[in-house]
């Protein structure tokens, strides 16, 4: 139980915003807890106006203080902190670009969380990150909109013999008109990543109030399932598990009995980054009576993963045209898998399959998702 010295001192809590709450000096006991205030202090990660980043870390008796991206456009250079008179290690770097980072600090050669800085879950663990805004960045940024909801759902799997949970994204409109029936979009996170990604990471909420009160979007419930699934044989594929299993079998059904959806083909969609691009082509391919669009971001369009050889539903370029409104596949300029899916499509276009390609700068990271999302978004149940 937090004790009164604990309170003058300042205590942490687990919240993105407001880091520290305390209580005023000479408060009785019995009264502590009536007089709980926030604590103004000092951000470990500040974006300054010039678009340097401070970053800081209490550490009085640390001998070395490092922070480091890990990928993308932060990269995963090491930043040398330093001590000030007051114990406070800080430096300050220039040149991040714009969106969402991870960080990993490193003290004494350890890494560590920082608890003054944002920490969200990530790389299989929890993290740090900072986020950057720039240009073109404000379509996920919340707001003066009417806003929808999220909500946490749970269901049982007949697939995996587990419960498991979701994030279900509605419109605004959603509880206004009790009468109305929505397409529905399942969108899945990415390996190291859980069903919070979109959330958290993604603001895939932020993204569609922005982009329906710009009337720029179909009005579209958003399915957001924890990616990882097992059979209890572990006979499915690791990288994408049985999460298709899930989804035709348990989430689905739950879904339109839960939700006033369309329960049909037409308005039913899937996609993904990496991983859950990946899950996202082996389901729809797989379930092509199920899914009339598929979404992959990030995630290297193939024709044979080991399991499916998807050229022998692909070949059918008739059928798939027909089946699939829309098949869109996009990916950062700076990744590797760029120029490849450019080129696997190119060559499936010219043999009747129709498709979209959508690239934007950057690598394999949030910000690439969040402009591909947007794209996906715009041209979705059209």
């Amino acid at each position: 139980m937090l004790q009164v010295d604990d309170l003058n001192s300042g205590v942490l809590l687990f919240d993105p915003q407001n880091k520290e709450v305390t209580v005023d000096g000479n408060v009785a006991p019995e009264f502590a807890y009536q007089s709980i205030r926030y604590k103004n202090c000092d951000p470990a990660v500040c974006v300054m106006e010039d678009g340097s980043v401070r970053f800081t870390c209490r550490a009085p008796q640390a001998q070395s203080v490092e922070v480091a991206g890990i990928s993308g456009t932060m990269g995963r250079e090491h930043h040398v902190l330093k001590r000030n008179a007051d114990g406070l290690w800080e430096t300050t770097v220039n040149g991040i670009g714009a969106g969402f980072h991870y960080l990993e600090w490193f003290i004494d050669g350890n890494s560590t969380i920082n608890p003054q800085a944002p920490v969200g879950y990530g790389c299989s663990r929890a993290i740090n990150y900072l986020e950057i805004p720039g240009p073109d960045t404000d379509f996920y940024r919340m707001q003066d909109v009417a806003h929808g909801t999220v909500h946490m759902e749970y269901y049982e799997s007949s697939v995996t013999g587990r419960m498991r949970n979701c994030f279900v994204y509605t419109p605004p409109s959603y509880d206004v008109d009790q009468s109305r029936r929505y397409p529905v979009l399942y969108l899945q996170h990415g390996g190291g990543e859980s069903e919070t990604g979109w959330i958290w990471q993604g603001r895939i909420h932020m993204i569609m109030d922005n982009l329906l009160a710009q009337d720029a979007v179909q009005e579209m419930i958003i399915v957001m399932n924890d990616g990882y699934a097992f059979l209890p044989d572990g006979s499915e594929n690791p990288s994408c598990g049985a999460i298709g299993e899930v989804l035709v079998q348990d989430a689905i059904p739950f879904i339109d009995h839960r939700y006033r959806t369309y329960a049909d083909r037409e308005h039913r969609a899937m996609a993904g980054l990496s991983m859950g691009g990946f899950q996202t082509q082996r389901t729809v391919l797989r379930h092509l009576d199920m899914f009339s669009s598929m979404g992959m971001f990030s995630a290297i369009f193939i024709t044979d993963d080991g399991r499916d050889n998807y050229m022998d539903v692909l070949s059918d370029t008739e059928k798939v045209n027909n089946k699939l409104k829309l098949l869109f596949v996009s990916s950062g300029e700076q990744e590797p898998m760029c120029e490849q899916n450019q080129k696997t499509l190119e060559d499936l276009r010219q043999k009747g399959l129709r498709s979209v390609f959508y690239s934007t700068p950057g690598y394999h990271e949030w910000q690439v998702w969040r402009f591909s999302a947007r794209a996906f978004l715009q041209r979705l149940f059209r």
